[in-house]
């Protein structure tokens, strides 16, 4: 193979790897918001708070979010007599029937969001000073609020959350990518140099 061959298999190369690394990088560009799933940005009553009994629970998303499950239980993990929850835009609101007894409260939730991954969490808060009694109550339930996961590092404001989601896979996927066709521009580029020989 002659030195002008050798140059124009080298540039072929060169440019077979600047485009993966070029593809690579607009798809890791564009696929970030895509995989960014709601999370949690506040809560009323807010996390770790002491409050007078609330009529609702109020829970605010970076998105809009869909199908919202919100269970409220009581210290010993009953589940406390409630409406439903209800979706609008990046809010859920749960209305609270009747005055909740002094004493520590779980709010669990699931929710899902754009993306279709569903996202849940956890977070307590305590009611002090209320007028109410014992309060009504479920029978204990058979499905507890939702567990508490660690906390988020990102969701500093209200809650410990977890994702469904497996974002991680595709980045795995798009690095491998990347890797095997600079891997196949090097080896093309060193079998030009052999067969020159």
């Amino acid at each position: 193979m002659t030195r002008t061959a050798t140059r124009k298999a080298t540039r072929g190369a060169t440019r077979v790897a600047a485009g993966a690394l070029a593809v690579g990088t607009v798809l890791a560009m564009t696929a970030t918001p895509a995989m960014a799933h709601t999370r949690l940005t506040g809560s009323d009553p807010k996390k770790n708070s002491s409050v007078a009994s609330p009529q609702q629970i109020e829970l605010t998303y970076t998105d809009s979010i869909r199908l919202p499950r919100v269970i409220l239980s009581d210290e010993s993990g009953r589940q406390r007599q409630t409406g439903k929850a209800e979706a609008v835009d990046n809010k859920v609101t749960l209305p609270i029937s009747g005055t909740l007894a002094n004493g520590k409260y779980t709010v669990g939730w699931r929710v899902v969001s754009a993306d279709g991954h569903p996202v849940t969490g956890s977070y307590s808060f305590t009611v002090e000073g209320s007028s109410g009694g014992a309060g009504t109550s479920t029978a204990p339930s058979a499905q507890p609020a939702a567990p508490a996961p660690a906390p988020s590092p990102s969701n500093a404001s209200a809650t410990e959350e977890s994702d469904g989601g497996s974002s991680g896979w595709l980045w795995i996927g798009l690095i491998a990518l990347i890797g095997a066709a600079a891997a196949g521009a090097v080896a093309w580029l060193r079998r030009s140099r052999t067969s020159q020989g």
